[in-house]
């Protein structure tokens, strides 16, 4: 048991002990009284960078990594700390993650030339974290979709599916020849290279939108790095701007957008309008809280257009790890009138989701069963 409660009837912590409890009342006992003022059993972090710095260092070392991600987020919230991580000697203290990703995106416009680098390296240390989390269950779940959309009923012998055609011939099974004779083949369809399917990932990146850009940008470096389908990645706040050209590289993805400001949905749906080439092979996915500050009948009727042209329309309204964050709730119904269903989506559910947007399963269905697996779990 550590902090002042304790030491009132276990005595000061002493060694290791009193060490994590000194980096716990660093941050906890700062203000304790409400008014802002340090408490007197700590000096506190104030706002010395050195300081946080060698803090920073101290939970690393006494905490687990899950722990530490906890605190670092509490620290900036409760001490306002976001002036400090522009300083490279506390981006090489801090424990990577999502959330700080976000608060570094943020700071972008106002980062000095001298703390890029060091943020860049905090950056590319999440995104491979997270590609190495999503990467290969992504790519399966989504080669494996294109594959059974592609099957037929009249392959190539090279292209027959022998173990769905077997299965869907059971009952033509003749006994006196031990034999199954298919009446029906099952097949891939062609071996192809071709682009199946085109992707168009539309992302709001208003401030509370932090973690899903950050998990959009290194899902759509993913998906653009499969060449059966065209990926395409939109950001968007009241201004829209394309990073497709920077798929490559899901680093300058997320360096290329600009966290806070207002949302203009509209606009950036009538951009990715643009893009739709082939309705019936195209997938768009909005991840959006639905705080519309454009025009809200044009953006419905523009996924009233999409959707009647063939289009397979998802709006998420958040991609991460979080659940459902606020949202317009009168803009989901109206979407969900349409048949779009507008949910929260984990980083994890997310291969899956788009396996069945692919095959154009009823995606109102999978969001209430995730919503029941959420629940459940």
């Amino acid at each position: 048991m550590l902090g002042g409660p304790a030491e009132e009837s276990l005595g000061k912590a002493e060694g290791r002990d009193g060490q994590m409890d000194a980096a716990l009342a660093a941050l906890y006992d700062a203000g304790g009284d409400g008014t802002g003022t340090p408490a007197k059993r700590s000096a506190g972090l104030g706002g010395s960078a050195p300081k946080v710095a060698r803090w920073l260092g101290d939970i690393r070392e006494y905490f687990p990594s899950t722990v530490v991600q906890v605190m670092q987020a509490d620290a900036i919230e409760r001490l306002d700390l976001t002036r400090l991580l522009l300083e490279p000697e506390m981006l090489a203290a801090v424990e990577p993650d999502v959330h700080l990703v976000g608060t570094l995106l943020s700071l972008n416009r106002v980062m000095p030339e001298a703390t890029k680098d060091a943020a860049r390296q905090v950056v590319r240390t999440v995104v491979e974290q997270l590609e190495r989390r999503i990467a290969q269950q992504t790519r399966a779940a989504v080669s494996g979709a294109l594959n059974r959309a592609a099957r037929i009923n009249r392959p190539r012998q090279a292209d027959i599916d022998w173990d769905r055609t077997i299965r869907a011939n059971l009952k033509h099974y003749q006994a006196e020849h031990r034999t199954v004779i298919p009446e029906r083949l099952i097949g891939y369809g062609r071996r192809t290279t071709a682009v199946q399917r085109d992707v168009i990932l539309c992302v709001d990146q208003s401030g509370s939108m932090a973690a899903s850009v950050v998990f959009s940008g290194v899902f759509a470096a993913v998906l653009a790095s499969m060449r059966s389908l065209r990926t395409s990645l939109v950001v968007f706040d009241t201004a829209v701007v394309d990073l497709t050209e920077q798929l490559s590289d899901p680093v300058e993805v997320l360096f290329g957008t600009q966290l806070g400001g207002g949302t203009d949905i509209n606009r950036a749906i009538g951009y990715s309008q643009q893009l739709i080439t082939r309705p019936r092979d195209s997938i768009f996915v909005l991840i959006s809280d639905l705080y519309e500050g454009g025009v809200r009948a044009d953006m419905l009727r523009r996924v009233a257009e999409m959707t009647a042209a063939g289009v397979q329309v998802v709006v998420l309204l958040a991609l991460s790890d979080e659940g459902a964050p606020a949202y317009d709730h009168e803009n989901a119904a109206a979407l969900a009138a349409l048949g779009v269903p507008a949910f929260a989506c984990t980083p994890d559910a997310f291969p899956e989701l788009m396996a069945a947007a692919i095959e154009r399963r009823d995606l109102t269905a999978f969001a209430a069963r995730f919503a029941d697996q959420k629940a459940s779990g």
